[in-house]
């Protein structure tokens, strides 16, 4: 049962039928609705049957509308529900290794199957039973991403502190039965799940094909702040090269035999390995995109063949000079850097300075421009001369656009560099706009 809070408005169709804000909604054609997922899915009908309470007593509401149609209830959450949390332990957990004094939402640990279907968050099975691997079937809630980390049941429950880890990966093949697409990941950790162990989960995923229709191989984020946690080190250059070839190896065969290549790293390993991107075919149609897995190549390509088409992005009228600074973090320096050459080339009005930002709150070793806050920002360009604005990633602000993860807001940054700030997403028009200044360019909070 779920309490509605409100309707779309008066000419909603619920509100015609004479449902109100503070009732609560039981069924629909005789189905228990107990979250969003239930919702939409039996709400796709023609004719609907609403069981409710109001004030305690039952009414029944019936409804006719198009398949697919919304009502306009509106309801508490987008889930309907509180979020499921993360019932594990990990050895790598992000989580764990963040600093007091944060926002309060960042110590959250979700691990809820929903988000993972509406938001591609990505889950780890053990705080699903039958019947919610039955649920996920029925409704063919697909793709759903799932945390692997190894196939080896007794090696999974160590790494993830939780005496189920082991038993759920046998939902891996029922849900590959049920038709499900299944986009995995592993998290690397060195010396624990890398070597014989990522050539056995590598070999029993791809065992799963074509319900597996990707796995991302990524590395454990380490920040300083460890103390106390299991004692986890970072690979080194020669061993992020040494990932790399057992991976692509192993993908190439899956390649050669499935048409699909399943396995991919990564682009913090190649960065950290000092080795060249692949190419665009290589990545196939980036469906692990959001876990890092072909970020920079898909970037770069998004932004070359935007070029030819850059007077379209000029500000009217066209600027005399401008000069913009672009910060970001190590990952995504060297990108940047050949994205300005390439765009300053054709546009001789526009300079471009490109500024590192080195990550100290969380250390050298996370080098994500997702993960940098204001305050390191503040803090390594303060003093300089940073042009007519400053460029930075949208994705160092929260969802909401007016936080960085320190808590500084991009009003306050700007004051205290005394500059304008634009923030960019990951598209190459975004990015164009903000680095010409058209009169489009996204502007902070």
């Amino acid at each position: 049962m779920v309490r509605i809070t409100g309707l779309e408005s008066t000419r909603a169709r619920a509100a015609a039928a004479g449902i109100r804000a503070g009732d609560t909604l039981l069924s629909i054609n005789g189905n228990e609705i107990a979250d969003v997922l239930d919702y939409r899915f039996y709400l796709a009908d023609e004719h609907l049957t609403l069981s409710l309470l109001r004030d305690g007593a039952p009414l029944t509401v019936t409804i006719d509308k198009e398949i697919y149609d919304d009502i306009g209830l509106l309801f508490e959450t987008p889930l309907m529900d509180r979020k499921k949390c993360c019932a594990n332990r990990c050895v790598f957990c992000f989580i764990d290794q963040l600093p007091k004094g944060l926002r309060p939402s960042l110590y959250f640990k979700d691990d809820d199957a929903r988000l993972s279907f509406l938001h591609g968050n990505y889950i780890t099975l053990t705080n699903l039973y039958d019947k919610d691997i039955d649920r996920i079937i029925k409704m063919h809630i697909s793709p759903v991403n799932i945390s692997v980390h190894t196939t080896n049941p007794a090696l999974r429950c160590e790494m993830m502190g939780n005496r189920r880890a082991g038993e759920v990966l046998s939902y891996l093949k029922k849900l590959a039965r049920g038709g499900i697409d299944l986009r995995l990941q592993i998290v690397l950790c060195r010396g624990i799940n890398d070597g014989k162990e990522l050539s056995r989960s590598m070999r029993e995923l791809a065992a799963l094909h074509p319900a597996v229709t990707s796995v991302s191989i990524v590395p454990a984020g380490l920040t300083r702040y460890r103390e106390g946690l299991f004692p986890l080190t970072p690979f080194t250059p020669e061993e992020c090269r040494a990932v790399i070839r057992q991976v692509n190896d192993y993908g190439e065969h899956c390649r050669r035999k499935t048409g699909n290549r399943i396995f991919c790293c990564a682009d913090e390993f190649y960065l950290k390995a000092g080795m060249p991107l692949p190419p665009e075919e290589y990545y196939g149609e980036y469906e692990q995109l959001e876990n890092g897995v072909g970020m920079i190549r898909a970037t770069e390509e998004d932004f070359v063949r935007e070029l030819p088409f850059v007077e379209e992005y000029f500000p009217q009228p066209v600027p005399v000079r401008r000069r913009v600074t672009l910060a970001t973090g190590k990952a995504a320096t060297a990108l940047m850097r050949r994205l300005a050459a390439r765009l300053t080339a054709r546009v001789p009005w526009l300079t471009v300075d490109i500024c590192e930002i080195e990550n100290r709150f969380f250390g050298p070793e996370i080098t994500v421009s997702g993960l940098l806050t204001g305050k390191d920002i503040a803090e390594q360009l303060s003093g300089k001369d940073l042009g007519d604005a400053l460029l930075l990633p949208a994705n160092t602000l929260r969802a909401e656009r007016d936080l960085f993860l320190c808590g500084m807001t991009p009003a306050e940054l700007s004051e205290k560099l005394s500059v304008p700030l634009l923030f960019t997403g990951d598209d190459a028009p975004s990015l164009l706009h903000n680095l010409l200044g058209s009169d489009t360019a996204d502007t902070p909070k």
